[in-house]
Formats: structure tokens, C-alpha cells, sequence
């Protein structure tokens, strides 16, 4: 849902289901449980966003051990399912785990995941979503990311000529506090652009099929005077291209996103998206790392900022379109091009420049 530029390198290494054991030097003897091995646990909450398996798995993993070799490695994705998150949280408990590294479901029912890890003297990190009282957080400038999608928007209709019109903008989950953020970056920018935001949507659970279904039964309404849709994330920027394509709407208006997943990239290459936002995973997941095993030892983070009493580390996001595609995801090692330039895109990737890493 991207430069203070940070780089991200290869993906690392794909991890079992659900305990992972890691290799090489170790931690000392503080923290819960015996003096062994730490044990910490990675949560994250859900698949839809491609994310989440395919880059903060592998590379929190990668990062945990670099940072403590012996370290075990307790893994478990909620599918968007909050209750299903809070037992993933007490099973990881009962399995000795001495740091919860979560990324909410839902924020404010995180809260009880957090009372419950305290009583138990388990320190746990906010990965990604903010959650209150937690010891440590590390995310993006999540208002920052709403600001650049929307500004990137309209400059994006100002340099096609356009002035006024509509705008639809799909937003992320309710429950997810980012989002919030995101929206309120976005507001930011919109409401004083001379554009009219003449439908708005906030997602459930993330859903693209939800936000295509959204986009379609606005179209009647909206289709002749539309000029832009801001979408909060990729997938939601699919879900409203599918529609906007299925309706009917010749040429495609611009459609922002968000987390640079590779369907995104190729829409981008093609013309059918206008932008994404590149988040640097690989540092936020070396951070939560870091500050998890520094916990897990008894020790404090090093973080950059404090939010609302929480130590942070704050990273920035970075807005990607077919322009520095090059500079970003595939310099980065995210992509490669041919990763990309599959045989359905070679034309548009010849056309933008896209034949060789």
C-alpha cells in the first residue's frame, strides 16, 4: 500500500509455513523464556496484497538472520481476519515466543494482542500499521504516501491539459490505521486541486474485487465527466481498471497505486496505470528485525522519531511511473526486466525503454 533513498537488494530466501529455524551466531540469555535460542514471532495480516509473502516474509527472514543467527523464527499470515490474527498471536505466545513483530489485521483490536504480550513481559514491534502502546514501530510516512499518489495524479491531468473533472477515489480498509493516513494525505491534495472528488469508497478488507464492483456501479453516474481515480493500493487500482475497461471508458484515465507489486508495473509499462508508490521493504524489515532482537535481549531499538510514545523508525516512500521504473523497482533488484517484459508487454517495454538490467 515508496526516495529517501534506501535500496532494496534481492528478495532473500523463501521460509516454511509456519516455525522457521535460523543458522549462525547467536543472542545472549535475557528476555522471556529460558536462556536459549530467542524465538520471534513474525505476523503478518493477510495475502491479497502480494507484499506481504512476497517481499516482508523473505526479507524479515533474511534481515533476522543476519541479525541473530540462532534466532527462531515463528511465521503466521491472518488472511484478513482479525480474530484469526489474536489466536495466531496466543499460539505464538505459548510457543515461547520473546517478541511479537505484528502487522495488525485491524489497529485498534491489535490493542488486546499488545495487553496480552505485556502481561506476559513480551515486548512486541508494530510493523507496517501503527498499534498503541506498543515498544517499537517501524513504517513509511503513511501520509506522505497519500500526498505523492494525489499530487502525482494531478500533475499527471494538469500536463494532459486538464483543469477540472471528476475524480473517484477508493481508499483502503476502514480498519486498517494507514489508511486513514493515506486518505487524509490524499484529501490534502484533492481538495484544493480544482478537481471534484464526485464519489468516494473505503474499501473492505482490501478487496480489489470489492473495489471493482464499487467502480462499476458508479460509472452511470461518473463515466462522462471522469478525468482520474485515486486507488489507495495496486490491488484496488486493479479492481478499478477492470472496471473502468469493462465499462466502457476510452482512453483509461489516469489511476494511482501503491507497494510497486509486478501486475502494477506491467500496467504501468502498458499506460493502463499511471503510477505506483515504492516502499523500501528490505530497510523496514532490517529495522523490525534489528529492534525485535535488541528487545528480545533486553536492549531498546535504535529509532528515528517517536510516534504518540511509540520509538520509530520512519522511512519514506517514493513515487514510481513509467519514467523511473528503471531507477527504482528494477535498480533495486525488486524486478528484473525480463521479470516485466513478458511476451504480452514487450512491445510497451521496447516502447519505454525496458530491454535490458
Amino acid at each position: 500500500m515508496s526516495f529517501s533513498a534506501t535500496r532494496l537488494v534481492g528478495l532473500g530466501i523463501a521460509v516454511s509455513a509456519l516455525a522457521v529455524s535460523l543458522v549462525a551466531c547467536g543472542s545472549d540469555d535475557s528476555g522471556s523464556g529460558s536462556g536459549g535460542a530467542k524465538k520471534i514471532a513474525l505476523l503478518l495480516p493477510e495475502s491479497k496484497t502480494t507484499r506481504y509473502e512476497a517481499l516482508d516474509r523473505p526479507l524479515f527472514t533474511e534481515a533476522l538472520k543476519a541479525a541473530c543467527g540462532d534466532c527462531e523464527l515463528i511465521y503466521s499470515n491472518a488472511d484478513q481476519d482479525a480474530s484469526k490474527q489474536q489466536q495466531q498471536a496466543e499460539a505464538a505466545l505459548t510457543q515461547g515466543a520473546n517478541v511479537l513483530v505484528l502487522d495488525p489485521v485491524d489497529g485498534k483490536a491489535a490493542a488486546a494482542v499488545v495487553s496480552s504480550a505485556k502481561g506476559q513481559n513480551v515486548p512486541v514491534v508494530a510493523y507496517d500499521r501503527f498499534i498503541e502502546n506498543a515498544n517499537y514501530y517501524v513504517s513509511f510516512e503513511n501520509e506522505a504516501v497519500g500526498k505523492l499518489q494525489a499530487q502525482t495524479l494531478v500533475d499527471d491531468l494538469k500536463a494532459a491539459g486538464k483543469t477540472s473533472g471528476n475524480i473517484a477515489m477508493i481508499n483502503g480498509s476502514p480498519t486498517d490505521p494507514n489508511a486513514a493516513d493515506f486518505k487524509k494525505g490524499a484529501h490534502s491534495v484533492l481538495d484544493s486541486s480544482g478537481f471534484k472528488i464526485a464519489a468516494e469508497f473505503d474499501t473492505p478488507d482490501w478487496s480489489p474485487d470489492k473495489a471493482q464492483a464499487w467502480m462499476e456501479g458508479q460509472l452511470s453516474a461518473i463515466k462522462n465527466g471522469l478525468v482520474g481515480v485515486y486507488a489507495a493500493n495496486d490491488g484496488t487500482a486493479g479492481g478499478a481498471i477492470a472496471a473502468l475497461k469493462g465499462g466502457g471508458v476510452t482512453p483509461l484515465p489516469p489511476v494511482t497505486g501503491q507497494d510497486s507489486e509486478l501486475a502494477a508495473i506491467q500496467r504501468i509499462v502498458a499506460g493502463d496505470q499511471a503510477m505506483t508508490i515504492y516502499k523500501a521493504v528490505k530497510p523496514q524489515a532490517e529495522a523490525a528485525a534489528k529492534g525485535a532482537v535488541a528487545l528480545a535481549n533486553g536492549g531498546k531499538p535504535e529509532s528515528t522519531t517517536d510516534k504518540s510514545g511509540v520509538p520509530s523508525t520512519i522511512l519514506d516512500p517514493v513515487a514510481v511511473t513509467k519514467d523511473n521504473i528503471k531507477d527504482t523497482v528494477i535498480k533495486d533488484n525488486i524486478y528484473k526486466v525480463s521479470d516485466i517484459c513478458t511476451a504480452s508487454f514487450a512491445a510497451a517495454c521496447a516502447a519505454a525503454g525496458l530491454t535490458s538490467n
